[in-house]
C-alpha cells in the first residue's frame, strides 16, 4: 500500500539526503524515465518535468515523521534539505518495496546541479521526438535558461551514462 512512498524513502536514504526540491523532482523523474518503478505522473511545467503527486508523496512522508524536511536560507533564496529520519529508516526495514539502486547513480545525479538536471528531466521528457526536434524543443520551452549545444550535448552523454550504469 505504502510502495511508492518506500520508494521515495529509499532514494533519499541511499542518496545520503538531497538537497533541493527541483533537484528531487528532476532525479525521481530521471530514474522513472530510466525504467525504476515510480508511479507518479508527470507534466511540463517552468523548471521542467514536475508531479504535484510527488510533491504529495513527500509531504506525506513529512507528516509521517519518515522524511525531515529543513528549510534552509540562502543569499536570497530558501532551499530544502530532505534527510530520512530513524523513523524512516525502520519504516524502511518492514518494508517490501525494494529498489537496488546503486548508490553511485544516486551519487552521480547528486553531484549535478539542479539546473543541469533540469535539462537531463527535459530531453527525456521529449524523447518520442528526434535529436534535432529535441533541440528546438529545448530551446522554445527553456529559453530563459540559455542552455547551449554543449549543454545538450553534455546531458546526452550523461543520461548514456546512468543507463549504462543500471544495465
Amino acid at each position: 500500500m505504502l510502495d511508492n512512498h518506500a520508494r521515495l524513502v529509499e532514494v533519499i536514504a541511499t542518496a545520503d539526503g538531497i538537497v533541493g526540491r527541483k533537484k528531487l523532482q528532476k532525479m525521481i523523474y530521471i530514474m522513472k524515465q530510466l525504467g525504476f518503478p515510480f508511479e507518479e505522473k508527470y507534466t511540463f511545467y517552468f523548471y521542467g518535468p514536475y508531479s504535484e503527486e510527488l510533491s504529495l508523496r513527500i509531504e506525506e512522508l513529512t507528516n509521517l515523521g519518515f522524511v525531515s524536511e529543513v528549510k534552509e536560507k540562502r543569499s536570497n533564496y530558501y532551499q530544502y534539505r530532505y534527510q530520512v529520519t530513524p523513523e524512516g529508516e525502520d519504516f524502511l526495514e518492514h518494508s517490501q518495496a525494494k529498489l537496488s539502486i546503486a548508490s553511485t547513480l544516486l551519487q552521480d545525479m547528486k553531484q549535478r546541479s539542479s539546473r543541469f538536471l533540469e535539462l537531463v528531466a527535459t530531453l527525456q521528457y521529449f524523447d518520442h521526438l528526434s535529436e534535432v526536434e529535441i533541440e528546438e524543443k529545448v530551446a522554445e520551452v527553456k529559453k530563459k535558461s540559455n542552455y547551449t549545444k554543449e549543454d545538450i550535448t553534455e546531458a546526452r552523454t550523461f543520461i548514456q551514462h546512468l543507463r549504462q550504469a543500471i544495465s
